[in-house]
């Protein structure tokens, strides 16, 4: 990510058969966020990406580098119509 600024996640995840298998929350500064869905899930050449929806509505992607444990939000979409009316 040269030139942009990284922006750290706490993460809470799932431990099964590695550590760090998958996330189950994260903070965005003050706010937790409960995983709802893994949409997709892929391994680069240092770090393990998880693309999700969070309880919040929004789709984001987050990474984590493997040498380091450190995780970071890479994007962050928001929804267009509001949690709430979708399900109406």
């Amino acid at each position: 990510m040269a030139g942009s600024a990284q922006i750290l996640l706490s993460v809470e995840t799932y431990s099964g058969y590695t550590a760090d298998e998958r996330p189950l929350a994260f903070w965005l500064r003050e706010r937790r966020i409960a995983v709802r869905e893994i949409l997709d899930r892929w391994q680069g050449e240092d770090h393990a990406y998880f693309k999700l929806t969070g309880d919040d509505g929004a789709m984001y992607i987050i990474r984590q580098d493997r040498s380091s444990a450190v995780w970071e939000l890479i994007l962050m979409e928001t929804p267009t119509t509001p949690p709430a009316l979708e399900e109406r």
